[in-house]
C-alpha cells in the first residue's frame, strides 16, 4: 500500500492510512536514535512541525501497541500525545477488535455532529486519557488517570494524587511526592495550542440543555454528549428542562435574532475577538469555555460562577484540559467585567475579585450620583475590589426611581413596569432577589368620554395606520439617506398622514381622528416630548439594536425594592451635592456645595442629562466642546405621573381582566392629558386599596406646570366622570402629582434624540476624558436609552472601563 498522503484541507484531517514498511533507503525516515540488531530503529520522534516530542509514548494501550517503542509512524494529536500505527491498524482495520468500538462511535457522531468522524476523532473524544488536578493543598499537581477511569464532577471535586475512583483511596502523600509529567509544563508554552490537531469539545458541558437545536460539534460540545442531542432523540428530558428559566435565554436559537443579551453560541462576538483575537480563527475552544460559564450563570444565577466551579464541570479528555482550566480564569474575568455572569445583586468580593487580575483594579473610584447607573457601577466596582465612595445629592438613593405608598399600594412616581423581562438585568435582580413581578395583559381597552369603549375593529384599523405611517416614515429615510435636512417628527407624521388621506381618498371619521390623536399621544409618553421637538431622522435608533423581549411587568413592591438590594453594602454619603470636578492632576478632586474635598483615581459621574446642560457641576478642565455639544443636542424629556386612591373600584365592570385602559382625547389641545390609566389594585386587594394611575405627556405637561395639584386632580376627576358616566366616580380619598420638572436633582423624566440630533450622542457624552473621569446614565447608553434597564448597563459598562 502507497505510504503517500492524501492532501489535507482542514486542520486536524491528516492522512489515516498506516504507513508502509520502513525503506531501507538512507533518509527515508526521521530517527533519532541508533539502529540496532536486525536493522531495526529503536524509536521515532514526531513528524508534526514543531512538536517537542522527541521520543513520543502512545497513550492509546491496544493489544500491540508500541508504547515508548519503535513504531513506523507516530500520529500527533498534540505536542505530548501521540498514538502509534500499531494502534492506528487496531481501530482501523475492519477484522480487528477495536474497529467496532469505532464504528458505533463513528455512526453516532456522524447522526448528531458535522464535522468529520475520523480516527483521530475517536481517539480524542473517546481514547485519550483524561488529566485531573490534584484537590490537596500544597501539591495542586496535574495526573493522568487510567485510559478506563472515567471522569466526573465528583471526581474532580475530590480527586487526590494515586486516586482512580471517588473514595476508593485516602490522601497518600507518597503519591503526592511524584513529579508532575513533563508533559504538564509544556502546556504552558504559548506555542502549545498551535500544535493541538483538534478542538477540545466538551461533554456533559451544562450549556448542552440551551444549544438541543445547534450541531454539537459546532458550539464546543462532543457530538457524543446526550443532553446536547436530546432535541434530536426525542426531547429534553423533565431533569435538564426545569432548570432553564423561561426569562434567562443567554444564547441565540438558529435563525433567531433581535433579543437584547444574547450571544451566539457558534461565533465568536466582536468585542470577544477584539478581547482574544488568537482565538478569532480557531474559535471552538473559546465557544465551549463561554458557554459553559453562561449556562451555570444562568442555571444558578444567585451563585457566583467561580473558575472552581467552571472546572468541575470541564469534561474533556487530554492534556488541553490543562490549557483550559488556565483560559478560563481570563475567560471568566471579561465575561465578568461585562456584567453577563456574577452581576446583578451578587456581594461576594472576596470570590469575585480573585477573577479580575490585580493590575486592572483602581485603588480608588468615586461615583457622582446614587441611581440606577451609579449604584450598578458601585456594587460591580465594590466587587471587583476598588474602594467606592458614592456621592448622592439627595436625601435617598434611587435618583429618578421614587416609590411612593401613601395611597395603600406602592406605586411609582418614576419608573415601576420592566419592558421586556428576557435577558433583562432588572428581572434578574428581582429574581435573585425574591421580589414578586406581575405579568401585565397587552390588552388596552380606549374608553372615550361619552363613556363608549372603542370597537376592537375600528382600533386595530387606526393602529395599523398609525404604524404604517410610522414604516413611512422609515422608507423616507431609508431612500433619501445622507440627502435629509431634518422635520419635527410631528410634522413628518402628519404629512405623511395627509398624503395617505389625499392619495387614497379615504376619509377618517371624527371617532378615527380621535383614535389617531390617542397613538400620538402614546407616542409622546414613550418620548417623554411634545413630537413638535424630536427628530423625524432618529428618533428610534435604538430599534436598530437587538431589545428585550418577553413579557412586560409590574413590580408590585416598586422598582426601590430592587434598588434598595442594589445599593446594600454601599459607602453612599447622602446629602452631598457635587459643586465641581478637577482633572488636572494625578487625582481627580470632588469639590462639594457644602466645601468638602474627595480625591480619587477616577471619578464616574451618573448625573441626570438636565443637570450636565445647564452646567450645575463644573470642570477644570471644561468638557471637551464635542461632548459639550452632544449634551446640548439631546433633548431632556418630561412626564408627569398622578396618582388617585378611591374608596371603590368603580373601573371594573367595564375594564375588565387587563391592567390598564386608554383615555381618547376628545380634542387635539386635549391630546396626552390622562392618557393612559394604570390599575394598580393588587390582585387580592383590601378595602381602600383601589388605586389608578395616570400620565401626563407632550404640550399638557405645560397645563399641568401651570395649574395647583388640585386643579389637576379636578380636572382628571372630570375625565374619569365622562368616561364613567353610568357610575358614581368617588372623590380620591388620596392622591399625588409629581413634579419632575422642577425636582433640582432630576429636571426631567427621560431623554429624547431632538431635531439635529442623532444617535451618536448618547455615545459621545459617554466617552471618558483622559482615563480618569467616566459617565453613565440613561443618556448614555444608545442602545437601551429612556430606561432603568438603560441606565443600570452603562453602569455595568463603565466600571468595566474603568477596571480595564
Amino acid at each position: 500500500m502507497s505510504a503517500r498522503r492524501r492532501k489535507s484541507t482542514t486542520k486536524g484531517t491528516e492522512d489515516e492510512q498506516p504507513a508502509s514498511p520502513p525503506s531501507s533507503r538512507k533518509g527515508k525516515h526521521k530517527s533519532t536514535g541508533q539502529e540496532g540488531a536486525g536493522g531495526k530503529r529503536p524509536f521515532r520522534s514526531c513528524e508534526k512541525a514543531r512538536c517537542p516530542a522527541k521520543k513520543p509514548i502512545c497513550f492509546a494501550g491496544s493489544e500491540r501497541c508500541a508504547g515508548d517503542g519503535y513504531t513506523s509512524r507516530w500520529y500527533h494529536l498534540s505536542a505530548g500525545e501521540h498514538f502509534c500505527n500499531e494502534c492506528f491498524d487496531y481501530y482501523y482495520r475492519s477484522h480487528r477488535d477495536g474497529y467496532k468500538l469505532m464504528s458505533a462511535w463513528k455512526r453516532e457522531w456522524s447522526s448528531y455532529g458535522k464535522t468529520e468522524a475520523n480516527l483521530k476523532m475517536y481517539m480524542v473524544d473517546e481514547v485519550m486519557p483524561y488529566w485531573v488536578q490534584c484537590t490537596v493543598s500544597g501539591c495542586l499537581k496535574w495526573r493522568m488517570l487510567p485510559n478506563d477511569v472515567q471522569l466526573s464532577r465528583e471526581l474532580i471535586q475530590k480527586y487526590c494524587c494515586g486516586m482512580v475512583q471517588v473514595g476508593k483511596q485516602s490522601i497518600n502523600n507518597d503519591a503526592c511526592n511524584q513529579e508532575e509529567d513533563h508533559r504538564v509544563e509544556q502546556t504552558n508554552d504559548e506555542n502549545w495550542l498551535t500544535l493541538l490537531m483538534n478542538p477540545p469539545l466538551l461533554k456533559n458541558s451544562p450549556a448542552a440543555p440551551y444549544l438541543q437545536e445547534y450541531y454539537p460539534d459546532g458550539v464546543g460540545l462532543s457530538a457524543t454528549c446526550k443532553v446536547a442531542t436530546m432535541g434530536v432523540r426525542g426531547g429534553l428530558s423533565d431533569e435538564h428542562s426545569e432548570d432553564l428559566h423561561p426569562y434567562f435565554q443567554p444564547f441565540y436559537q438558529p435563525e433567531e435574532n433581535g433579543k437584547a443579551l444574547c450571544v451566539r453560541p457558534d461565533v465568536m462576538e466582536y468585542d470577544e475577538v477584539q478581547e482574544f483575537p488568537e482565538f478569532a480563527r480557531e474559535q471552538q475552544m473559546y465557544l465551549g469555555l463561554r458557554n459553559l460559564a453562561l449556562a451555570l450563570w444562568n442555571t444558578n444565577y444567585k451563585k457566583v460562577v467561580t473558575v472552581e466551579m467552571c472546572v468541575e464541570h470541564l469534561i474533556v479528555r487530554g492534556l488541553v484540559r490543562i490549557v483550559c482550566s488556565r483560559y478560563l480564569k481570563v475567560f471568566l474575568a471579561f465575561l465578568t467585567k461585562k456584567g453577563l455572569v456574577n452581576s446583578g445583586l451578587m456581594q461576594n468580593p472576596h470570590l469575585i475579585k480573585d477573577i479580575i487580575a490585580e493590575n486592572s483594579k483602581p485603588d480608588s473610584v468615586i461615583i457622582i450620583g446614587a441611581g440606577p447607573s451609579g449604584l450598578a457601577a458601585g456594587r460591580q466596582l465594590q466587587n471587583f475590589g476598588a474602594n467606592v465612595t458614592m456621592l448622592e445629592s439627595r436625601n435617598r438613593i434611587g435618583g429618578r426611581i421614587w416609590d411612593d405608598k401613601s395611597l395603600g399600594v406602592c406605586v411609582g412616581k418614576g419608573a415601576q413596569i420592566v419592558n421586556g423581562c428576557i435577558n433583562n438585568p432588572i428581572a434578574l435582580m428581582c429574581e435573585q432577589a425574591g421580589i414578586k413581578m406581575r405579568k401585565m395583559h397587552i390588552r388596552c381597552d380606549l374608553v372615550e368620554e361619552d363613556g363608549s369603549v372603542t370597537d376592537t375593529t375600528v382600533d386595530k384599523r387606526v393602529d395599523f395606520h398609525f404604524n404604517a405611517m410610522l414604516d413611512a416614515i422609515a422608507e423616507w429615510r431609508r431612500d433619501n439617506e445622507n440627502k435629509l435636512d431634518d422635520l419635527s417628527l410631528a410634522k413628518k407624521l402628519q404629512e405623511m398622514h395627509e398624503t395617505f388621506i389625499e392619495e387614497t381618498s379615504l376619509k377618517f371619521t371624527a371617532k378615527e381622528e380621535r383614535l389617531f390623536q390617542f397613538h400620538i399621544s402614546n407616542l409622546e409618553y414613550a418620548c417623554g416630548c411634545d413630537l413638535s421637538k424630536v427628530s423625524s431622522l432618529y428618533w428610534d435608533q435604538n430599534e436598530n439594536f437587538a431589545q428585550f423581549a418577553g413579557d412586560h411587568t409590574l413590580i408590585e413592591d416598586g422598582y426601590m425594592a430592587v434598588i434598595n438590594k442594589l445599593g446594600d453594602g454601599l459607602d453612599v454619603r447622602l446629602n452631598t451635592a457635587v459643586k465641581s470636578i478637577d482633572y488636572t492632576g494625578k487625582d481627580v478632586i470632588v469639590q462639594t456645595d457644602d466645601g468638602k474635598t474627595f480625591k480619587a483615581q477616577k471619578v464616574l459621574v451618573t448625573v441626570p442629562l438636565s443637570i450636565l446642560k445647564r452646567n450645575l457641576i463644573g470642570f477644570k478642565p471644561a468638557l471637551p466642546t464635542r461632548k459639550q455639544e452632544a449634551i446640548n443636542c439631546l433633548g431632556a424629556g418630561i412626564i408627569e405621573k398622578i396618582g388617585l386612591q378611591f374608596p371603590s373600584r368603580f373601573w371594573s365592570k367595564k375594564v375588565i381582566a387587563t391592567d390598564y385602559f386608554g383615555h381618547i382625547p376628545p380634542a387635539v389641545d386635549k391630546r396626552g392629558m390622562f392618557s393612559v390609566f394604570y390599575d394598580m389594585t393588587p390582585p387580592r386587594s383590601f378595602e381602600n386599596e383601589h388605586v389608578l394611575m395616570t400620565v401626563v405627556s407632550g404640550e399638557a405637561v405645560q397645563l399641568v406646570q401651570s395649574k395647583t395639584d388640585q386643579e389637576v386632580i379636578d380636572e382628571c376627576l372630570r375625565c374619569l366622570r365622562n368616561m364613567f358616566p353610568d357610575e358614581d366616580v368617588p372623590n380620591p380619598t388620596n392622591f399625588f402629582v409629581t413634579h419632575w420638572h422642577k425636582d433640582p436633582h432630576a429636571l426631567m423624566a427621560y431623554s429624547y434624540i431632538g431635531i439635529g440630533a442623532s444617535g451618536e450622542a448618547y455615545e459621545i457624552i459617554a466617552e471618558s476624558i483622559n482615563n480618569k473621569v467616566f459617565f453613565a446614565g440613561e443618556a448614555t447608553n444608545r442602545h437601551f436609552p429612556q430606561t432603568v434597564t438603560g441606565a443600570y448597563l452603562s453602569g455595568i459598562r463603565e466600571a468595566a472601563k474603568i477596571c480595564t
